[in-house]
């Protein structure tokens, strides 16, 4: 094994017993009334893939969506198949709420990957053809003529050859470390003096360079892939290229903590993305090859089976498909352009935010009303008003660049009591957030990194101001993220309020954040895992009492995910005694309905479309 392929034993996976979570058997077997999450989350995948199909879409959107279902599909092999191959590797056998085990799903997602990935395929090569009947023709390099190719090898050599580092592989150089979605070019060569042995060489394909190059005078593009291939011979002068082929890797991005124990939880997170890096390869993608040797070196480099082998859908990575239509200037084959509106509440320059929170509480619907006139001005003005005591916020994902932090950063300065949580779990945001807390707390604010054993979900902003007649808190409650990049494109709602009803418990609840409080009796806030799985029962409950005195019932909820299974049951329950239920559940819904006798009444319909439909709502 070579030492820079330095391969780190992946944690044990802990198998907890679920105290709330057991699966009630139905007389006919789970199998019937739950669905498996895996290929629920598939399914959702495959909605996200007919937006490329569906022509009411502009054509570089369907572009996107292509680029977003191959990223998803990068996510569900790091987390959900890594989960799955690791608790397979250690003999787990515990059954999905449908009776799978690991072993199992690991085979249904298998047989279900193939036909994604020819799929992903077909409509790669459908909007290859509609982008070039368009005016935008994404070419091989072997087609272009050769003042185009004269043009193309000018630019490499300014632009490309320099960060490239091409890597050999012989008993003075290790075999390289491949760095978890990287893309490279893996080669096989022949020394002229020599050609008895076969050498392998990889080339890294640049991110900090453009991945689409213009060529000029025409409504060609090229991906910088296809320039590299080409010019492989001036990486490797005096040796002869046999073959190459585009090689892709992912590694296993599933966790088990053990946090009970930590004594420092910033210094776990570091160290588990430390051993991320190395974490093993959950798959591998191949493109077109043209020497096997190749491929066969790599497997065996890599220790890896051919169940891990998979083939790529174009020769770039698909997700740099957004980059294409971001670049292209054609706002025809595009969504029309949105400008977020002031909400009215907000519009009235003469009086401070404050003011108009006092007067009403604040409903936002974002991105339809401006995120950046209505959440990041209460923490900008908070961070500006002298009357302002106290900032308490939560972040989750917070995004680069963030107005929040430097609003944050600049109250503290100003002698303001600044607290924030970071929540440092945050899936593929753990390195971002280390150093926002970094940041803040140099700054001076005190910064709390999460509550051991969960994660903080909550994103909710605290100000405390001084007033004329007495001490008044403000408050915003949301669904999304305090981010102003993806606020631009999840759908989300959010409350401005001073109700000190509503503001009196935020309070309690950052004192459980930050210290040690054990407050339980919520009264008009619903908390997870404090009462939140016993209000939802208890509302599901009362609509079914209510059908079985036949009073008006009806339940509408609409959220991200469907995967508890105590609270399905409780729906089945209400359902047979007719209450009309409407879910509207974007991803994966482990919940059957309209399941003879179970779930009749049920209906659950997915939104996808121009906006990632982010927000939560329930209705009894």
């Amino acid at each position: 094994m070579p030492a820079s392929e330095k391969k780190v034993a992946p944690a044990k996976p802990v198998v907890r017993k679920k105290k709330r979570h057991k699966v009630v058997e139905h007389p006919r077997s789970s199998a019937l009334i739950f669905s498996n999450r895996e290929l629920g989350w598939l399914n959702f995948n495959s909605r996200v893939l007919a937006e490329v199909e569906d022509l009411q879409n502009p054509l570089l959107e369907r572009a996107r969506f292509l680029s977003i279902s191959s990223s998803n599909l990068d996510e569900f092999f790091m987390k959900r198949v890594g989960g799955l191959k690791r608790h397979v590797a250690y003999g787990v056998s515990a059954k999905s709420s449908d009776g799978q085990t690991p072993e199992m799903q690991l085979a249904m997602i298998m047989k279900r990957i193939g036909p994604m990935l020819k799929k992903q395929k077909e409509t790669y090569i459908g909007l290859m053809k509609e982008l070039k009947n368009n005016g935008c023709e994404i070419c091989s390099y072997k087609d272009l003529k050769e003042n185009e190719k004269k043009q193309l090898k000018e630019y490499f050599n300014q632009n490309i050859f320099p960060v490239l580092t091409p890597l050999s592989v012989d008993p003075g150089h290790p075999f390289p470390f491949i760095s978890n979605l990287s893309t490279s070019l893996g080669v096989s060569l022949l020394n002229p003096n020599n050609t008895d042995e076969k050498l392998f060489a990889r080339v890294k394909i640049p991110r900090v360079v453009n991945q689409w190059i213009p060529i000029q005078g025409t409504n060609k593009w090229l991906h910088l892939v296809e320039l590299i291939r080409a010019h492989l011979p001036e990486l490797f002068p005096s040796m002869k290229v046999v073959g190459h082929v585009l090689f892709r890797v992912s590694r296993n991005a599933d966790s088990d903590r053990e946090e009970e124990d930590v004594e420092d939880l910033l210094a776990m997170i570091e160290e588990e993305l430390r051993q991320r890096r190395f974490a093993e390869i959950v798959r591998i993608e191949f493109g077109d090859c043209t020497d096997p040797w190749i491929k066969e070196f790599l497997m065996s480099q890599l220790e890896l089976k051919e169940e891990d082998i998979f083939p790529m859908s174009a020769e770039f990575d698909l997700a740099d498909f957004v980059f294409l239509t971001q670049t292209l200037p054609w706002p025809q084959h595009k969504f029309p352009a949105w400008s977020p509106v002031v909400p009215s509440a907000l519009n009235d320059g003469t009086i401070s935010i404050f003011d108009a929170i006092r007067k009403n509480d604040i409903l936002l619907h974002h991105p339809f009303e401006s995120f950046s006139s209505s959440v990041e001005r209460f923490i900008r003005d908070a961070s500006h008003d002298p009357d302002v005591l106290a900032i308490k916020m939560t972040l989750y994902r917070t995004g680069d660049n963030s107005p929040f932090i430097k609003s944050l950063i600049y109250a503290a300065e100003e002698g303001k009591q600044v607290v924030c949580l970071i929540e440092l779990k945050a899936r593929f945001d753990e390195e971002r957030n280390i150093y926002w807390a970094q940041e803040l707390e140099n700054a001076g604010v005190h910064v709390v990194y999460g509550v051991v054993g969960l994660k903080t979900h909550a994103k909710t902003a605290l100000v405390v101001r001084k007033e004329a007649d007495r001490v008044r808190s403000y408050a915003h409650i949301g669904t999304g993220n305090y981010n102003a990049a993806t606020s631009r494109f999840y759908t989300d709602l959010g409350l401005l309020t001073c109700d000190d009803r509503i503001t009196q418990e935020l309070l309690e609840f950052f004192n459980y954040l930050t210290g040690k409080s054990l407050k339980q009796d919520y009264q008009h806030l619903i908390l997870a895992p404090v009462n939140m799985f016993n209000k939802m029962k208890e509302l599901i409950q009362r609509e079914r009492d209510h059908a079985k005195v036949g009073k008006p019932t009806l339940i509408l909820a609409k959220f991200n995910n469907m995967e508890e299974n105590d609270i399905s049951l409780a729906l089945y329950e209400a359902s047979q005694n007719k209450v009309p239920i409407q879910l509207i559940v974007r991803g994966f819904c482990c919940l059957r309905p309209q399941v003879k006798g179970v779930s009749e009444t049920i209906h659950v319909q997915s939104t996808l479309g121009r906006y990632l439909e982010h927000s939560r709502i329930f209705y009894f």
